[in-house]
């Protein structure tokens, strides 16, 4: 977990749970299903964002958001808009921090303006409340829909960690990058405490190995 960003940490390490958005969340479960053999199950909708989801364990600490338009709610306040992508993709990821206060004075004292930290909830189908506090670190280095820049998340103290309770059957093996502009997203992420592998290319990409029931599945 990141507590400053004194020292750099691999960001696969780091990853609490990665975000694949898609337009229908019984969609993007039964696509995930089709790749993975382990089936999502639905975690529960975010009032006033207009977003629900679906989640799977990838391992202690570790989980994949399945994140799609709530059709129930009629806002939209998501910071990425998955509302078109037919096709599932990994859009961005939320790293964990156990300081979410000195990350954001970091960030700030390095020109970044933040957003939070914020306090959050969702309440499971079934089982305790999910309490947490996010911060948002404002760059522009988000391209194609995918923002390789994540927000991070410290879990309440008490409050259960989603990959204990989700689906299991998966685990992260390995989290890379592709953007146009290696150089200042590698400079953005040592900023926040973070390493990474990135690769040179005309289309941004966040790409997720997993092992799985099926065998080793990229997911991008």
């Amino acid at each position: 977990m990141i507590s400053s960003a004194q020292n750099f940490t691999s960001a696969q390490n780091v990853v609490d749970h990665l975000l694949l958005g898609v337009s229908d969340l019984d969609r993007g479960i039964e696509w995930l299903e089709e790749r993975t053999g382990v089936r999502a199950a639905p975690g529960g909708i975010h009032p006033g964002v207009g977003t629900r989801n679906a989640l799977l364990s990838l391992g202690a600490g570790y989980y994949l958001e399945i994140i799609a338009p709530d059709p129930s709610q009629s806002v939209y306040n998501f910071q990425i808009d998955v509302r078109s992508r037919t096709d599932p993709r990994i859009v961005t990821f939320a790293a964990s921090t156990k300081d979410i206060e000195t990350l954001a004075t970091t960030a700030r004292k390095a020109g970044y303006k933040v957003f939070g930290p914020a306090a959050g909830s969702r309440q499971p189908p079934s089982g305790k409340i999910l309490r947490w506090r996010t911060l948002g670190v404002l760059n522009q280095l988000g391209t194609g829909g995918i923002e390789h820049v994540p927000f991070f998340i410290q879990w309440d103290a008490g409050s259960p960690h989603p990959s204990q309770s989700a689906p299991a059957g998966c685990q992260l093996e390995s989290l890379e990058f592709q953007h146009t502009n290696p150089s200042d997203l590698s400079g953005a992420l040592r900023t926040l405490g973070m390493d990474a592998k990135i690769a040179q290319a005309g289309a941004a990409r966040i790409i997720a190995t997993l092992q799985t029931p099926k065998g080793r599945v990229e997911l991008s």
